[in-house]
């Protein structure tokens, strides 16, 4: 049966005229704008070098990412307009479209070092999964805002699309996003008042799964050469190694912007999943702090929209945004800081990545939509 208090605010969430909408939150503005500014500057720098091997300009990257940040303002100012509230209906049918994208995928997609994730449309090329982080959100806060009870089959038209996109996801092959989406979606389930219990033994089952069932060939080599990058130094563990050496040169205060060396050919992939470890180069242990301390600052304002929020759809739908990108950005210092094995998980805002900026940036414009105050007018009262 479902529970009477979701009943009720479902009949909440219906009343939407009459009311005075407050601003948004300007201090998560502020710090999402400043991680942009953090990006460009690290991708310049980081960036400059393949460049100029590759016989382009050196603003190059800056310049595509620039032109994606216009489009993601675009769409978060956007966004952040009209009543979150509708997307509460727009979470099927838009969870269908990225089935079809991720589809796509699969039939004309773009291989990239042994991955196909990518959809090319002439000098566009975007990346499917990263919208499916929203779409899944959407489908839990849709879900979890009605039933808490997962076994209802009244909720499997949420829960099909869901588990559709993660085989799809897995197939491409794209672990890592995998378990931002899993891990994410226990969260929100646990947010929505689900079992603890039920949360551990999924975890359990899933760990058990996947180490005997799920993982490929060479995502087993990454763990072992993780646990000893220095049994394949110029292989399997350059990368680890390499970065390794970048922190090792930052030291406190790190050595000046621009003045990295790893990232002139040492580093691969220096101005996307290894961003933090040229940046940590430049800035030290002072820079790699502002870094977590503003994601950290992050968390704690998008988890203070969730709980101000007035209905259990906005409160789900704030939580999953914020814990989704602090997540990701923890994977990536992790993966650069040699803390877990090796994952193509771009940094949110500061990567190289037109797609992940795009997409992050929408669900920016979510979260600032449901930090707006909606103060219900009195009809009576003369203003």
């Amino acid at each position: 049966m479902s529970n009477p208090r979701y009943n009720n605010n479902l009949q909440q969430q219906k009343q939407d005229n009459g009311v005075m909408l407050s601003s948004y939150d300007s201090k998560l503005t502020f710090i999402v704008l400043f991680l942009i500014i953090i990006g460009f500057l690290a991708i310049f720098s980081a960036g400059a070098p393949k460049c100029i091997i590759q016989g382009t300009h050196s603003t190059f990257f800056v310049l595509r990412q620039f032109i994606w940040f216009i489009l993601g303002c675009i769409a978060m100012f956007t966004i952040s307009k009209f009543n979150y509230k509708a997307l509460n209906q727009l979470s099927i049918p838009f969870a269908w479209i990225i089935i079809g994208l991720l589809i796509g995928v699969h039939l004309f997609g773009t291989t990239v070092n042994g991955a196909q994730r990518w959809l090319s449309i002439g000098p566009i090329q975007f990346q499917p999964s990263e919208a499916a982080k929203l779409s899944v959100i959407m489908l839990l806060s849709s879900a979890f805002s009605r039933d808490i009870n997962i076994l209802n089959s009244k909720m499997w038209k949420y829960y099909v699309p869901i588990l559709i996109m993660v085989l799809l996801i897995f197939k491409q092959p794209n672990l890592s996003m995998v378990l931002i989406l899993a891990i994410s979606s226990m969260v929100m389930y646990f947010s929505a008042g689900g079992s603890l219990k039920l949360i551990l033994s999924a975890i359990g089952c899933g760990v058990f799964g996947l180490l005997t069932f799920g993982l490929k060939s060479y995502q087993s080599q990454r763990i072992a050469i993780w646990l000893h990058p220095e049994q394949d130094p110029l292989g399997a563990g350059y990368n680890i190694i390499q970065a390794m050496l970048a922190f090792v040169a930052g030291g406190f205060f790190g050595e000046g912007y621009g003045n990295s060396r790893q990232k002139l050919g040492w580093l691969p992939e220096g101005h996307t999943d290894f961003i933090y470890a040229v940046f940590a180069e430049e800035f030290g242990f002072i820079g790699c702090l502002l870094i977590i301390g503003l994601f950290l600052a992050f968390l704690q304002r998008g988890l203070l929209i969730s709980a101000k929020c007035e209905d259990v759809f906005g409160k789900l739908l704030a939580a999953g945004i914020t814990v989704s990108i602090c997540l990701q950005a923890f994977i990536n210092i992790s993966v650069a800081s040699s803390f877990i094995p090796a994952t193509g998980v771009p940094m949110p805002f500061i990567s190289y990545g037109g797609t992940s900026l795009f997409i992050t940036m929408c669900m920016v414009g979510v979260l600032l939509n449901i930090s707006k105050k909606r103060i219900r007018r009195f009809p009576n009262v003369q203003q």
